[in-house]
């Protein structure tokens, strides 16, 4: 599970202190989906490299699976999947050549590596495509891939940062097939995203993030009971970003 403990960042910007990150705190458990959302400049991305033990707070923790990022930094990340849709294919390796490589990085045995892609090949169905090179594949196909690496160590936790990000609906239909199986096998899953109907569709808890403060965390009927609203998107025009009509906001209307 992942429980995030006051997490607390600042950075200085043209000599003045700002708070990126303020007394954050959720609890993700095994088999549900968070989905951390919130408008550029909110604090997720922050948020998201302090609990993967990539940048150090001034203050909080988060826990993952009983370590601690404060206290072992590394430890965390072998707890760790991330998929990003940033992240790229090592271009001339072959796609059973570069999870064997994760795989090696993770400490994973040569037959455990095996019996991984083996495995992960079926369930995300890029068997006829192991052993071309990653250049030659496909955007869907190089995206089967790296969902597969980040499973390679079989890890506790997945981060999922804007993973339907230029992808058409075929595309996208694959990662909510990939949360849900990530779902069936127990794993606790952030999922960090601006397309809000894409996280009511697959998440149970929400989180909104503005100006790095949590401003509403909760299922989607707790924070349709909080709001009077009846989506996401209708709650982050209402609570983070208003508009105002003549002399009138939309949060008066409301």
């Amino acid at each position: 599970m992942i429980d995030v403990h006051a997490l607390t960042k600042a950075f200085e910007v043209n000599g003045q202190s700002v708070m990126a990150v303020d007394d954050v705190s959720f609890k993700v458990d095994p088999g549900m989906v968070f989905g951390l959302l919130g408008p550029n400049g909110a604090g997720k991305t922050t948020t998201m490299r302090m609990i993967l033990g990539l940048l150090r707070p001034d203050s909080g923790y988060s826990e993952i699976d009983g370590v601690r990022s404060d206290e072992d930094a590394d430890g965390v990340k072998r707890q760790v999947g991330f998929v990003s849709a940033a992240a790229g294919v090592y271009q001339w390796l072959t796609a059973r050549e570069m999870l064997s490589f994760f795989g090696d990085i993770y400490g994973i045995s040569p037959d455990q590596s095996d019996s991984q892609v083996a495995e992960l090949s079926d369930l995300l169905d890029f068997g006829k495509i192991l052993d071309q090179r990653c250049t030659t594949l496909s955007t869907g196909e190089k995206q089967r891939i790296n969902l597969a690496r980040a499973l390679m160590h079989d890890p506790p936790v997945m981060i999922l940062d804007e993973p339907t990000l230029g992808l058409d609906v075929v595309g996208s239909q694959v990662i909510f097939n990939y949360i849900e199986l990530l779902r069936e096998r127990g794993k606790a899953i952030v999922l960090c995203t601006h397309r809000l109907e894409q996280a009511q569709r697959v998440c149970n808890r929400f989180g909104m993030l503005h100006r790095g403060k949590m401003i509403r965390e909760g299922s989607l009927g707790d924070l349709q009971q909080q709001t009077g609203r009846d989506d996401l998107v209708e709650m982050f025009v209402d609570l983070i970003a208003p508009i105002k009509i003549g002399d009138v906001t939309n949060e008066e209307i409301s």
